[in-house]
């Protein structure tokens, strides 16, 4: 099996996976001013997605332009959360630069689409592809292809341990070689319960003073999680966003999340709001947490939120994910103060993180991989992708990293 790397090799982000100059595993973007696309313009017999975060699925209506009409399989939450992201898209970036794919392109998507479950084996491009449910966000899966000669195991992001929206991966199928995401690989989460209850704990002492909590949250995952967070510790919370289209997906595939239960009582617990400027002024001044995008304060209703309380140091900023270096969010952690909707905006409120990341830590990574040491393991999906791989070979592994544009003879 020849595998070339498009994107993902030693980033975060756009990531994209040419098999036998066949078969294309993700096809994402990296978001950024402007943002970036895998290199190259493959034309795929057929894709395999392996889930509905933009790193990884962005940029996939691309691939249906022209005369291209390649089928497409994922999971019934990924191709869902597909078609809400590339709407998304195209509407953000249809004013600022040029999205590379179009309505249209967008609308075939239906058409040429396939979902699949989890353990469900089926043909694309004359592999023979079998989903495993990866525990990073609902629908997300690692990816077992088998060309008749070689089975490489595209890990995609995962997560080992259990979250409140999904459970740990648990996964572990026979492969011959693995490429495995490194996302966090210099990382240690720390107790996530632990976490959590700091976390609430914050929530609960600002209420109590007489504050308000803004926590920005990813759409995908992390909105869905800490409103799940706020119900079971008797949290009362407004949720803005995307998050709540989200919400009403993942409500459609329950037996993707861990406990459906469980996220319909989250949403009985939660004031959705209808996206009214008006309405979201009256929040900001209640006592009360407001679940919001976005993630890293690069729009939505976030821009709202932050500039009506970001002037009473009672009240406070909780980032609850990883902050991209040179956005508002990353910013405001490092200097006080953000840029929002074009002003520099000093920021009083009190300002925390918490993590609650969705992919394996340093400790989670080297349990799974620990399953494949007698396997070849290919390194992606991460800012320092060799610095791992070395330390992999230190501990006996089989372990590369391939670079952007390589092609790997596996």
């Amino acid at each position: 099996m020849e595998i070339r790397f498009l994107g993902g090799a030693d980033e975060v982000g756009r990531s994209a996976i040419l098999a036998n100059d066949s078969l294309l595993l993700d096809y994402g973007m990296l978001t950024g001013n402007p943002p970036q696309f895998p290199i190259d313009d493959p034309e795929p017999d057929a894709v395999v997605v392996s889930h509905g975060h933009l790193d990884h699925v962005g940029a996939v209506p691309a691939l249906l332009s022209g005369d291209a009409r390649p089928p497409i399989h994922w999971t019934p939450p990924t191709y869902r959360l597909a078609l809400l992201l590339a709407r998304d898209t195209l509407r953000l970036q249809g004013g600022r630069y040029d999205c590379p794919f179009t309505e249209e392109e967008i609308k075939r998507i239906t058409q040429v689409s396939t979902t699949h479950g989890y353990r469900e084996s089926f043909a694309a491009a004359g592999h023979e592809i079998t989903f495993f449910d990866a525990g990073h966000i609902p629908g997300s899966a690692h990816v077992l292809v088998d060309d008749g000669d070689t089975r490489l195991l595209y890990t995609a992001d995962f997560h080992t341990d259990d979250q409140r929206l999904v459970a740990g991966s648990t996964a572990r199928p026979e492969a011959d070689v693995v490429l495995t995401e490194s996302t966090y690989a210099d990382t240690d989460h720390g107790n996530r319960a632990d976490i959590e209850d700091a976390f609430v704990d914050s929530l609960r002492t600002t209420i109590w003073e007489g504050g308000t909590v803004v926590v920005p949250a990813f759409a995908i995952g992390r909105t869905q999680e800490v409103m799940l967070i706020c119900e079971q510790h008797g949290l009362d919370c407004y949720v803005d966003g995307m998050g709540t289209r989200v919400l009403d997906i993942l409500q459609r595939t329950p037996e993707y999340v861990r406990d459906g239960d469980a996220l319909r009582r989250a949403k009985s617990n939660a004031r959705l709001v209808d996206g009214r400027d008006g309405q979201r002024k009256r929040i900001a001044d209640s006592n009360t947490v407001i679940i919001t995008t976005s993630g890293m304060l690069s729009g939505g209703p976030a821009m709202t939120y932050i500039p009506e309380i970001r002037g009473n140091p009672m009240n406070k900023i909780t980032m609850t994910g990883y902050q991209v270096e040179g956005t508002p969010g990353r910013d405001l952690i490092e200097t006080g103060s953000a840029e929002i909707d074009g002003r520099i905006m000093p920021v009083s409120a009190r300002v925390e993180q918490y993590d609650f990341s969705a992919h394996a830590d340093r400790g989670g990574l080297l349990e799974y991989l620990d399953s494949y040491r007698d396997t070849p393991v290919l390194v992606n999906h991460g800012d320092r992708c060799e610095t791992f791989a070395t330390t992999l070979r230190e501990d006996g592994y089989d372990a590369t990293a391939p670079e952007l544009g390589a092609t790997v003879a596996v």
